[in-house]
């Protein structure tokens, strides 16, 4: 029989079909078509970007030159650009604001690999570090409220047909909705239970087991208990922190470690899936603030990465109720995942 779970921490409501299940590797994509002789991105192309903003780079080497590990450009066509003032304003009913906010895309290696999971862990820190520092010099800029992370591989997942390992970065005016869900969920919890939602989501799947793929190094990966799509995985800090931004040079190692991991038993398991990967944070919090919710924040937010692969398609019933239909349940996605070898 059907079920539907509830999800902790915003309420969202999702419906677990086990009869429209399929075998795990009835959810493998179709493989993608590569570009190479186009991509932009290899190193010895910089003059085919924007001039870097950042860039971990051998000694010696110059900006917009060769001998980068990771860089950073802005977006060639970029949703929110950084020019202008913000000019909130109505339109009747309306509200309406400039379309200020920055369009950043992280070069995550110089060498043409499309799949994260294929770098060396290192090297996945070193991407960790750019979003780190993009994280910090975009919060000095007070008309931001938000810096959302997020990951497109695959045709299916929106990244194109260019298949260089990439992320991007986008600075926003307004807190996104999907993350303010999730900070008042936080709040509404914290101030029942005087705990952290995803602190004890963390505890009880560490007991439990039963959708644990990983748990290495202070972080685990599970899959989340009201999965929206099938093998939809969550990487979590098993040690409390709102702030993404926060975390020292080790723990980054530690991530890149955990993220090569779980990206690895994804493309195994699934054949090379289109996957999206977002990284939740809290929003900037400044002196000036008015008191009230952000005065909990460090308490009642947990961040967080949330890995989907793109395995199916949403529907009318989806759109229409807000319901997520998913065919296998988070739990056989999960031991599935355990038994991958690396």
């Amino acid at each position: 029989m059907p079920e539907l779970r509830k999800d902790p921490v915003i309420g969202r409501w999702v419906i677990i079909a086990v009869e429209r299940s399929r075998r795990p590797k009835g959810f493998k994509a179709p493989s993608h078509k590569d570009t190479e002789e186009d991509c932009p991105f290899c190193e010895g192309k910089e003059d085919q970007t924007p001039h870097e903003i950042f860039a971990i780079r051998k000694e010696g080497s110059t900006p917009d030159k060769p001998g980068w590990d990771t860089r950073v450009v802005p977006s060639k066509r970029p949703f929110l650009r950084v020019e202008g003032s913000i000019n909130r304003h109505g339109r009747g009913l309306y509200d309406v604001m400039s379309g200020i906010g920055a369009h950043e895309v992280i070069i995550e290696t110089p060498k043409h690999i499309g799949n994260i999971a294929d770098l060396e862990e290192t090297q996945i820190a070193k991407t960790v570090t750019c979003w780190i520092d993009r994280f910090v010099d975009l919060g000095r800029d007070e008309r931001f409220k938000y810096v959302l992370v997020f990951k497109n591989y695959g045709v299916a997942a929106g990244a194109g047909h260019v298949k260089h390992s990439r992320s991007q970065l986008i600075a926003t005016p307004v807190t996104p909705k999907r993350v303010k869900e999730e900070l008042i969920g936080s709040k509404k919890y914290y101030e029942y239970h005087e705990r952290c939602v995803f602190c004890d989501l963390v505890h009880q799947e560490i007991e439990s087991k039963d959708r644990i793929v990983l748990d290495f190094d202070g972080f685990i990966a599970v899959t989340a208990f009201a999965s929206r799509f099938p093998f939809e995985v969550w990487i979590l800090p098993k040690e409390h922190n709102c702030d993404f931004s926060s975390m020292g040079v080790e723990k980054r190692l530690y991530l890149g470690k955990v993220l090569k991991k779980v990206l690895t038993k994804l493309k195994v398991a699934l054949d090379d899936p289109a996957y999206n990967i977002v990284l939740h944070t809290a929003p900037f919090r400044r002196k000036k603030a008015k008191t009230g919710y952000w005065t909990t924040i460090e308490d009642d937010y947990h961040w967080h990465i949330e890995i989907i692969p793109r395995l199916g398609s949403t529907a009318g019933f989806e759109w229409g109720t807000g319901f997520y239909i998913c065919p296998i349940t988070p739990e056989d996605a999960a031991q599935y995942l355990r038994e991958v070898e690396e």
